[in-house]
């Protein structure tokens, strides 16, 4: 079954958090796919992931570009899989589908938003439901990941 996790944003924000997970993930030699709920947000995730650092950008691609099987970091707001990655981020609501083939799935929901809050509840019980191996990590007031369950 795949790992699920529950990242509680509390003290810093998507655009904050999201490159560092990135990162780690390539550094592991893990394809990914960001999926979000709101395809309007795509182009500015697509931007931040370019200049979320003067000395850095995350490779990426998306809605438009070409050899998506090339790209290590693939945006889209589909339940797709076009760059066979093996970890997904699910952001701005987006919904897990279909994870088979995924070694891990990762939920990033904002704290402060109810909607976000109330949907990342309903995906939770869904996922235990699946039977799928799942944790909640939640910011410490210092902004560490703390494991929950």
């Amino acid at each position: 079954m795949t790992q699920v996790l529950f990242y509680h944003l509390e003290k810093r924000s998507l655009e904050q958090v999201l490159p560092g997970l990135l990162e780690i993930s390539l550094e592991r030699g893990w394809r990914v796919v960001v999926q979000s709920g709101d395809p309007e947000r795509l182009k500015p995730l697509d931007e931040l992931l370019w200049s979320y650092r003067e000395d850095s950008f995350l490779p990426h691609g998306g809605p438009g570009d070409a050899q998506a099987h090339r790209h290590p970091v693939w945006l889209t707001d589909k339940d797709e899989n076009p760059n066979k990655a093996n970890v997904r981020f699910l952001v701005h609501g987006a919904d897990l589908g279909l994870a088979q083939g995924l070694d891990r799935a990762v939920f990033l929901f904002n704290g402060k938003d109810e909607r976000e809050k109330a949907r990342a509840r309903k995906s939770y019980k869904a996922a235990l439901d699946a039977g799928h191996d799942v944790t909640y990590w939640r910011q410490s007031p210092q902004g560490k990941w703390e494991k929950q369950n």
